[in-house]
């Protein structure tokens, strides 16, 4: 088994004929279970339609189709793996009915999952269910210290199905990202001493032998050749997860691939705004730029007259009042003179300042929430038994939801969230796509393992 992993990308973005394909040329395709597309008998895809009148019925609507998808995609997968690498599942333990969704596809797809990668969060869990199912887990972290939490609290139960630890440097990666509080996101850590305290962190536990998968910022293997046979670190592979969206089997759109192709550094964010509440990467394109505008037009407010907070400002159609900073006063009035007059309440006791469009976008978001997450910061929508967070909804977020879905079916590209990686500028002048060249997935994964 080639030691490449293609990382699983949410949504539809991984999808069963990439890693099938990948599987096929001897490495470890990755399909993402994450709300993954079904179709019917004909391979037609099944449009996702919600009939739920609340988000309570809705969940259980999203939770049926995301089965339904993710034991599409295994099948698909699989054939097209041919008997070839090895197929993985991806899920986020952030996700909505995670566990549900686990048990319910590692059934209905017994035999065709070989392992589960798992990550957005810490999946104690993630563990036993695979056992249960005769299927190798493979945690996401981003620190030797997350890793020693999940083998305290459950792994070392089931240390047999531990196939690999990924590491994923919570800088470069695309998708969500591990940064804890304590790190730095304007300071990059060097990836080696992390993962030199991850490979001594898992010897105290007897782990020597289990591989740790690199991800994040892997691009040329060449780059990483002191990392190979190092007994310092054992075992290594290496993750790809934004080279594998510019190949022929990849199921983003031609105007998704063309876009990265034109990429330069320092095009990929790396934001807070997501509704888990975890950084993110992404591209730095107009749907980034609009959520920056809302936390910059932003102030902080009292309900009663405290301190330099003693000037009222009315709010919303009744017009009642707060009390803000004189100078915050200003601020509100030239936003609301250059059009952004609905001020919207957060959570943490500030405004900010949307049109009046945008404004009624949210709160229709808002009310549409189907439930995709365990806990939602945008919607305030939680899987308890209340449904909710207990806090009020923040219209600094988004509908992430809504928004990959759109990217991910063909949706206008400038408007939508889209995922990268913090090399996928690296694609500009990387000469495997010259004159606009797409590899198929065996062309990707032979040039791999050439170095570049």
């Amino acid at each position: 088994m080639l030691p490449l992993v293609e990382g699983g990308k949410g949504i539809a973005v991984s999808n069963g004929e990439s890693s099938g394909a990948w599987a096929a040329a001897g490495g470890i395709g990755t399909f993402s279970g994450v709300n993954a597309d079904a179709c019917d008998l004909d391979g037609r895809l099944i449009p996702v339609h919600y009939y739920g009148r609340t988000r309570r019925e809705r969940h259980e609507e999203l939770l049926a189709y995301a089965v339904r998808g993710a034991i599409t995609q295994a099948r698909i997968a699989y054939d097209v793996a041919s008997g070839h690498g090895r197929v993985h599942m991806n899920v986020l333990w952030e996700m909505a009915g995670a566990e549900r969704i686990l048990h319910a596809v590692l059934e209905g797809a017994r035999g065709l999952i070989h392992g589960v990668t798992c990550g957005a969060g810490m999946p104690y869990r993630i563990a036993e269910v695979a056992a249960q199912y005769g299927v190798h887990y493979y945690p996401i972290i981003s620190s030797a210290r997350a890793f020693r939490a999940l083998w305290k609290r459950a792994y070392h139960r089931f240390r047999d199905w531990l196939g690999g630890v990924v590491y994923e440097d919570p800088w470069l990666a695309g998708g969500h990202n591990g940064l804890s509080n304590a790190e730095d996101p304007l300071h990059p850590e060097p990836p080696y001493p992390r993962v030199l305290e991850l490979r001594r962190q898992m010897a105290e536990f007897g782990l020597g032998d289990i591989p740790i998968i690199m991800a994040g910022g892997v691009w040329f293997l060449r780059e990483w050749e002191d990392w190979i046979d190092n007994p310092e670190l054992g075992p290594i592979a290496f993750q790809f997860g934004t080279r594998p969206l510019l190949t022929r089997e990849s199921p983003i759109s031609d105007a998704w691939k063309q876009r990265l192709i034109g990429l330069r550094e320092g095009d990929i964010l790396l934001h807070r705004f997501s509704p888990t509440g975890f950084y993110s990467s992404a591209v730095n394109n107009a749907f980034l730029r609009e959520l920056c505008g809302r936390s910059e037009r932003q102030v902080a407010y009292s309900t009663t007259p405290v301190g330099e907070h003693n000037v009222p400002f009315a709010v919303g159609a009744r017009g009642r009042l707060v009390y803000l900073t004189a100078a915050d006063k200003t601020h509100a009035e030239g936003w609301v003179a250059q059009g952004y007059t609905e001020p919207m309440r957060t959570p943490e006791s500030t405004l900010i300042f949307v049109t009046p469009a945008k404004a009624g976008e949210i709160r229709t978001d808002q009310i549409n929430c189907m439930g995709c997450l365990s806990a939602c910061l945008f919607s305030n929508w939680a899987q308890t038994e209340q449904g909710s967070t207990g806090k009020k909804a923040d219209p600094r977020s988004f509908c992430i939801q809504k928004t990959l879905q759109d990217i991910s079916h063909g949706g206008e590209l400038e408007s939508q969230l889209m995922f990268a990686g913090h090399n996928a500028f690296r694609f500009r002048d990387d000469p495997l796509y010259s004159n606009g060249f797409i590899p198929s997935v065996r062309q990707l994964v032979d040039r791999i393992r050439t170095g570049d």
